[in-house]
């Protein structure tokens, strides 16, 4: 008698078995990762043991990357002994992190950065990999991953009370504990929203931007004020123009910001799919 007529579950089909979801490559095995990116997103850690920068970033990866669930899978290559992967990747430093999705490499970043804002290159990625269809999760030992953790009620309740200092402490607190708490990172900008724009006049934030179209600062907060007011595709086209002609911490500040309204808008709305195309154009 066939598993499923005898009462047991059937195997799920996105569930690819790995035996660790960090996993140490070489140039031998490289292709079995390239065949794994087409059923799950690869993190592909390119680092040296001669670098501090590299040791750093790679202890940081290691230990954000099982927080996904299963979802994305590192690899970790030692290009001192792996050149032509390297070679491949046209490594000229390190850290360099990239990804790959069904075969085709995806730049991350090529240096050490906050955790947080790792986690946030690891969000835009499973999105993109979620829309050319690569959803599979990687399954360790045959277990299934653990159940998605509980709700915020605290923090639930600050933001509907207008605390939103109070929510935002509570989100932040849970996305140190668990980064990729996709519950958490919702509320979080939900919070954030709200207190940038208390007693603000969303009329007058669009106006004021449009009056200056390089200020950054104007431009966050039209972009706010876009989004509660319906109208969220000007809100990421604003952006998203500006982060093409600024740099540095600007250019990473209008980024972060970007990333915070696709939370609030979230990822059925087809502005943020268009959205996230173009924020890819233009970062890389």
């Amino acid at each position: 008698m066939p598993a499923d007529e005898a009462g047991a579950p059937a195997a799920d089909p996105t569930a690819v078995p790995l035996p660790s979801l960090v996993l140490d490559v070489d140039e031998a095995v490289f292709n079995d990762i390239v065949a794994l990116s087409e059923r799950v997103p690869v993190v592909i850690d390119l680092a040296s043991s001669a670098s501090d920068a590299s040791r750093e970033v790679s202890a940081v990866l290691a230990r954000l990357i099982p927080s996904y669930g299963g979802r994305l899978v590192l690899a970790k290559v030692d290009v001192d002994q792996n050149p032509r992967v390297a070679q491949a990747f046209g490594v000229q430093s390190t850290p360099t992190v990239v990804a790959i999705i069904k075969g085709q490499p995806v730049p991350l970043f090529q240096s050490t950065l906050p955790e947080p804002q790792i986690a946030a290159y690891f969000d835009e990625l499973l999105t993109l990999a979620a829309e050319n269809g690569v959803s599979g999760h990687a399954v360790v030992g045959g277990a299934e991953p653990e159940p998605a953790g509980p709700k915020h009620p605290e923090a639930e309740e600050a933001l509907a009370a207008g605390d939103f200092d109070t929510a935002e402490s509570l989100f932040k607190a849970a996305l140190a504990e668990s980064p990729a708490d996709d519950e958490a990172k919702f509320g979080l900008a939900r919070a954030g929203l709200g207190r940038r724009l208390i007693d603000a006049d969303p009329e007058q934030l669009i106006a004021a931007a449009d009056a200056d179209p390089a200020d950054v600062e104007a431009a966050k907060a039209a972009a706010d004020a876009e989004v509660v007011s319906g109208n969220p595709a000007g809100a990421f086209d604003r952006l998203i123009s500006l982060i093409r002609t600024t740099t540095g911490p600007e250019k990473e500040a209008l980024r972060l910001r970007v990333l915070d309204l696709f939370e609030i808008v979230g990822p059925d709305d087809p502005a943020v799919a268009k959205a996230r195309t173009k924020l890819m154009r233009a970062l890389f």
